[in-house]
């Protein structure tokens, strides 16, 4: 491709982003400086290259998959971000009361709502982390902190009312037993264990085991479901996209929200920021999922943003790269080091 074809198909995927509308030659001669002809030309050189499509109700032009993939990684400028909006993710990320999970949870709400699209957090699957240690801190005679620690340094609490059918020193001695048959164990698999393999040696020592366990199997549980949530911003957003404009279509990707294993194939590790367009996504082919990995001490996890493909690429790149550079920038921020323990 020449000079003039690539900014014509800069041009073409800019326009139909923000008009949804295909591109025809003629509204294309002055910004180009060359004849409508011409344009033509370069249009059908650009449809044989398959970066274009020609629509059955126009005699303009639309960005195809592969030209959306050519506009990202050879044309693609960043945006500039209002100041406005950054005073707002500045606000958010500099607050000292903020751990790091809830500042990015709120900074993709703003993305959200400044794009239209619909926003992801993933919070790293704990399943292959391994159990290292859990302990029982007494609060009063009636209540206790229980502390999940894992191999990875990661520390989760819940507290809890003991029943009055148990006493305190029960729950410690089962504490004990856990810590001695479990520790090592991978996080996914304790639940089954703390059933099958723990629970009849409990069952010898303590008249209300049934009880006792329960209250273990719970904290276990809540842990692990915190560890792997999916926090949307903007879950319907999608929706209000011109291409989401039939009852099949709209069913479909509403389906594919709610179903939660699914959305979760959006994780990833990898540190850079990727583009998945198209049928380059495992999620649906009809949209462009942009997404990037974030690490803080013992907070990981994916932030990710999924709208049409018809997305402006420019200004998603661009606020998720002001996000992660500015979490990366660790020394600047040491109140988000260490997790904050909830409540």
């Amino acid at each position: 491709m020449n000079t003039r074809q690539k900014d014509l198909l800069r041009i073409v995927v800019e326009e139909y982003v923000k008009n949804v509308k295909p591109v025809g030659s003629k509204s294309l001669v002055k910004r180009l400086n060359c004849s409508s002809a011409t344009i033509r030309n370069d249009m059908a050189f650009l449809e044989t290259l398959g970066y274009l499509e020609k629509t059955h109700s126009s005699s303009g032009r639309i960005p195809s998959e592969e030209g959306y993939r050519y506009y990202t990684e050879h044309l693609m400028k960043p945006k500039e971000i209002s100041g406005d909006t950054v005073l707002k993710l500045q606000t958010i990320l500099s607050n000292k009361d903020l751990v790091v999970s809830d500042a990015i949870l709120k900074c993709m709400e703003i993305i959200s709502e400044i794009t239209n699209y619909t926003s992801v957090v993933l919070g790293k699957d704990s399943g292959n982390e391994l159990l290292k240690q859990v302990s029982i801190i007494p609060i009063d005679d009636s209540k206790v902190v229980a502390l999940v620690v894992t191999n990875s340094g990661h520390v989760e609490n819940k507290h809890a009312s003991i029943p009055s059918t148990i006493s305190i020193n029960e729950v410690v001695k089962s504490c004990e037993i856990i810590n001695k048959n479990l520790s090592g164990t991978k996080l996914s698999e304790v639940s089954a264990k703390l059933e099958y393999e723990i629970k009849p040696i409990i069952a010898t020592k303590i008249k209300q085991y049934e009880t006792v366990m329960s209250f273990f199997q719970e904290a276990f549980n809540d842990f692990t479901v915190k560890q792997s949530d999916v926090f949307f911003s903007g879950k319907t957003n999608i929706l209000k996209q011109p291409e989401y404009n039939e009852p099949k279509k709209i069913k479909g990707i509403i389906s594919k929200l709610e179903n939660v294993e699914l959305v979760k194939k959006i994780e990833t590790d990898d540190e850079g920021i990727n583009i998945f367009i198209g049928e380059e996504n495992e999620f649906d082919e009809d949209v462009t999922i942009i997404k990037t990995s974030y690490k803080l001490g013992n907070e990981e996890g994916t932030m990710a943003i999924i709208g049409p493909k018809r997305m402006e690429y420019g200004k998603v790149v661009t606020l998720l790269n002001y996000i992660k550079n500015y979490l990366e920038r660790e020394e600047e921020w040491p109140k988000l080091k260490k997790k904050k323990k909830k409540k």
